[in-house]
């Protein structure tokens, strides 16, 4: 189907310009999101008679969707999650969940504008993309952890692997130190023996002569 652009539509083209498109992504997107028109007649001096009008309400939009992404990008969420010891998560972070906690945290986000490709499904930090405008997108980390003190670790720098590894090491050097521990007092008690058996020994010498 040839449609006729009212905006900039990513990998289509500028407004004004003529794109070929299969007919379902127009039917279903394109046209009942007001992004473009089907090419004829009547849309195309449709579109010269608002073309003033289109180019200023984009010129609008643009400016607000700038100055909500200076604000916005760059920006980080921490995302609460339940997870194996390995780091998968039960479950995944979508598209509706970054919306929302971007809202919560002050941010006018639609989950249409968010792009995380397939979902997210590891503790980590993850990249996201805000679309704000056909024009302008904001990227935001996304630090999906167990607890916030997972997260702040990991927003310092170090993997859930790194952290796994701290809490196996911790836990070996805790045992380690028990066997230390029970090793001494052991050998105390040892030792206490050996004075008493001299003692013992001094003292039947003793009565001997």
């Amino acid at each position: 189907m040839d449609i006729i652009l009212l905006e900039r539509v990513a990998k289509l083209g500028q407004m004004g310009e003529v794109v070929s498109v299969k007919e379902g992504y127009a039917r279903n997107y394109l046209l009942p999101q007001g992004k473009a028109l089907r090419v004829n007649d009547a849309n195309m001096a449709r579109f010269e008679a608002e073309k003033a009008q289109l180019e200023a309400r984009n010129l609008e939009t643009k400016k607000e969707a700038e100055s909500l992404a200076a604000k916005l990008d760059g920006e980080s969420f921490i995302v609460i999650r339940s997870a194996s010891d390995a780091g998968s998560l039960y479950g995944s972070v979508t598209p509706r969940d970054v919306a929302g906690i971007a809202t919560d945290a002050g941010f006018s986000v639609d989950k249409r504008q968010v792009v995380i490709g397939a979902g997210i499904k590891e503790l980590g930090l993850h990249t996201a993309t805000i679309n704000l405008h056909p024009e302008v997108t904001a990227e935001i980390t996304l630090n999906v952890a167990r607890s916030t003190e997972e997260a702040e670790l990991q927003a310092s720098g170090k993997s859930i692997q790194e952290l796994a590894a701290e809490e196996e090491a911790a836990a070996e050097f805790e045992i380690q130190e028990l066997f230390d521990d029970i090793g001494a007092a052991a050998s105390e008690d040892e030792e206490l023996a050996e004075t008493a058996g001299v003692a013992t020994e001094g003292d039947e010498d003793k009565e001997e002569e």
